[in-house]
């Protein structure tokens, strides 16, 4: 297990691999917190889907504590590493490529049914692979999601804020987001300059999943300073909607809150209302 900065570096040396850059390669470099952040993911038992595995820093600990690791890496060189050191573990499954062209049911196939995440996620990537995640309508009781500090403020973003968006709003509506853990650089090797946090996402009852959710709000969001009824016009009967709703003509979608937005969609697309888990 690469719980420490010296067992990375002499893991990178003996794989003979350099970190990259590009692709946010930092490994997290602190035993203990990869145990925490493993046992905020797994819950009772859970099998989890670990994206961005590195060399395994909390590969190792899910492998102690899940019945089932489908862990995804986009750099060919890491999956190698990653099979030398744990590919005789039975319960884990490696899977290379970009998680946000993965084939989704192929993983939770490959799981078994209900599961966790735990995710390390480089900054430039932390959006597109969450709204996968959070679009898919998968049954996803947790995540555990480490990101950059600016990153990692967008789950928690309020109406009006200049971060708030569809992650937010997918976020908030379907979970309850909560701060679980600050990383400071020396937490990761190599350092990067800023600060990460780990953010765990539990799924709210009573919320099921909205097929086209996803497409609606970022058509809301298409001109932000647009007003709603702007961006919504080629849909039939908003104008009448929004006024149902006591929306005011002028309001806009970074105003209102996750569950606003979430009627407002439910009523002009109440075929779909009943679908998903």
């Amino acid at each position: 297990m690469s719980g420490n900065p010296s067992s990375i570096r002499e893991l990178l040396a003996r794989f003979g691999h350099n970190p990259n850059r590009a692709l946010g390669q930092n490994f997290l470099a602190d035993g203990e917190k990869a145990l925490a952040i493993a046992r905020a993911a797994t819950g009772e038992g859970l099998p989890v889907l670990e994206i961005g595995p590195g060399l395994g820093a909390l590969t190792a600990p899910l492998l102690s504590l899940s019945p089932r690791v489908v862990a995804v890496e986009i750099d060919a060189a890491l999956v190698e590493a990653l099979q030398a050191l744990y590919g005789q573990n039975p319960r884990l499954t490696l899977v290379q490529g970009d998680f946000c062209k993965a084939d989704l049911p192929a993983l939770y196939a490959a799981l078994g049914g209900p599961f966790a995440v735990a995710a390390n996620l480089p900054y430039y990537a932390t959006t597109p692979i969450c709204l996968r995640l959070l679009a898919s309508g998968l049954p996803i009781p947790r995540l555990v999601l480490m990101a950059q500090r600016e990153a990692a403020a967008r789950f928690f973003a309020q109406p009006g804020s200049r971060q708030y968006g569809p992650l937010a709003i997918l976020a908030q509506y379907y979970y309850q987001p909560r701060l679980m853990m600050e990383l400071s650089p020396a937490d990761y090797y190599p350092q990067p300059q800023v600060s990460s946090q780990v953010v765990l996402l539990e799924r709210q009852a009573g919320r099921p999943f909205l097929p086209g959710f996803l497409p609606f709000l970022e058509g809301a969001f298409a001109m932000r300073r647009k007003t709603l009824m702007n961006n919504l016009k080629d849909l039939p009967g908003a104008p009448a909607t929004l006024a149902a709703l006591g929306l005011l003509p002028g309001c806009r979608a970074e105003g209102l809150p996750p569950e606003t937005l979430a009627a407002l969609f439910r009523a002009l697309a109440p075929a779909e209302e009943d679908a998903g888990s």
